[in-house]
């Protein structure tokens, strides 16, 4: 497991200095920030025992290690993960399918990804299928909606964020009503039925608190897998 600075994902991307087309600014350079990577060793072990893999951002930078010991508590499965801060959508499945050529993939896949697309929603959707294509119709594919509304950036900044939060999810929706094997795990929406939660459950508008929001998120990521 390779695991680097954690200050490194205090933030989703470079701070905004404009806009861009979409209000949200534009995405920043992120490959020299935080990042888990479990060895090779670790995903082939995965792959034979039939466990589960995580591709994320900065989100399971922080919490992956917490879901994989959730997961072996709870479904006694293995798990590895390819989490790196800042990633948009297309580096994970860039990844997603350099393991699939290099390991092969497990039954259950999960996408904690797309918090950093809101800089360029109509990117996202085909991502989604292109991960859908790797993954092939056998394999669950579990994957995380997006809240961002950075809170430490101007209101109508975080009013563009909130926008493409909901845009990037509703492409999701589309693309679960088209595949059977996609599963969303709710997120937005769990943080919406209770509007405090966005202050408990979030620390700037986008990443958990620890552990409240953790736990939280990692309990519905478990309940998708077990249902998928």
């Amino acid at each position: 497991m390779h695991l680097e600075a954690p200050s490194a994902h205090a933030k989703a991307a470079a701070p905004v200095v404009s806009s861009g087309d979409y209000g949200s600014g534009a995405l920043g350079s992120w490959q020299a920030n935080n990042r888990v990577i479990s060895s090779s060793a670790e995903v082939r072990h995965v792959v034979a025992s039939d466990g589960v893999v995580l591709f994320g951002d900065s989100i399971a930078v922080q919490d992956g290690a917490a879901l994989g010991r959730l997961l072996g508590q709870q479904l006694g499965t293995s798990f590895a993960q390819y989490s790196w801060a800042g990633q948009p959508t297309s580096a994970a499945v860039d990844e997603m399918a350099v393991w699939d050529r290099e390991y092969g993939l497990p039954r259950r896949i999960v996408m904690a990804v797309g918090s950093n697309d809101i800089f360029d929603p109509p990117a996202f959707a085909a991502q989604v299928e292109r991960a859908l294509r790797i993954a092939g119709p056998q394999r669950s594919v579990v994957w995380v909606d997006v809240q961002v509304s950075r809170t430490d950036e101007p209101t109508v900044v975080q009013v563009a964020d909130q926008r493409n939060s909901e845009w990037i999810n509703l492409q999701l929706s589309q693309a679960a009503s088209r595949h059977p094997n996609l599963r969303i795990v709710h997120w937005a929406e769990f943080l919406a039925a209770r509007p405090e939660r966005l202050h408990t459950d979030l620390r700037d508008g986008r990443h958990t608190t620890v552990p409240t929001g953790q736990n939280a998120r990692n309990a519905l990521i478990l309940r998708a897998i077990r249902t998928s």
